[in-house]
Formats: structure tokens, sequence, C-alpha cells
């Protein structure tokens, strides 16, 4: 069985004063307080949510 590949997404923005459709984005990634990392299955639907965000999210090693 083939292993799916992850991402490591670190938030480094606030969520404070960001439009509606931001914050619910960053929920949807699982993230929400700065400095959370979370790990995702890299599909298109998952890297089209980060370049939405890319002032608020960061990919790490």
């Amino acid at each position: 069985m083939a292993e799916r590949k992850t991402l490591r997404v670190k938030q480094i923005g606030s969520p404070i004063r960001r439009p509606k459709h931001q914050r619910q984005t960053l929920v949807g990634l699982g993230l929400g307080k700065m400095h959370r990392v979370v790990e995702l299955t890299d599909t298109p639907e998952v890297r089209g949510a980060i370049a939405k965000l890319p002032h608020l999210v960061a990919i790490v090693d």
C-alpha cells in the first residue's frame, strides 16, 4: 500500500480582524491559534486552502 504524502502546516498569523471566510478556512484546516502545527494529507483541496491564506499559514518541514 502506498504511503500517503502529508504536509505539516503551521499558523503564523492571527485570525483576529480577518474576514469571516479566512477564519473559517483556518478552522477547516484544523488551526485557529497562533503557532499551532497540524499534519494534513497532501490533496488539491488542502493545497488550495493553504494558497488562500499565505499570510496566515506556512508549510514547515
